[in-house]
């Protein structure tokens, strides 16, 4: 399993979501409340990419482990 291409894929997917979030904090047509609808996807789409990312790093790690056994 190639670790290094997904990991860059999903920091290429984090990093257009960190520019939707800075689009949507520089639209002064929002008010706060809207502006927090806008960001709770966002927040939680980065945080389940960074828990799949760890998921599957530590599965590659205990594959390699048990390889080595």
């Amino acid at each position: 399993m190639n670790i290094e291409r997904i990991e860059e894929k999903l920091n290429d997917i984090i990093q257009d979501l960190e520019s939707e979030v800075m689009s949507i904090l520089m639209d002064e047509s929002l008010d706060k409340g809207q502006t927090n609808l806008h960001m709770k996807p966002l927040a939680s789409t980065k945080q389940i990419l960074t828990n799949a990312l760890d998921s599957i790093k530590m599965v590659d790690r205990l594959n390699k482990e048990d390889l080595q056994k």
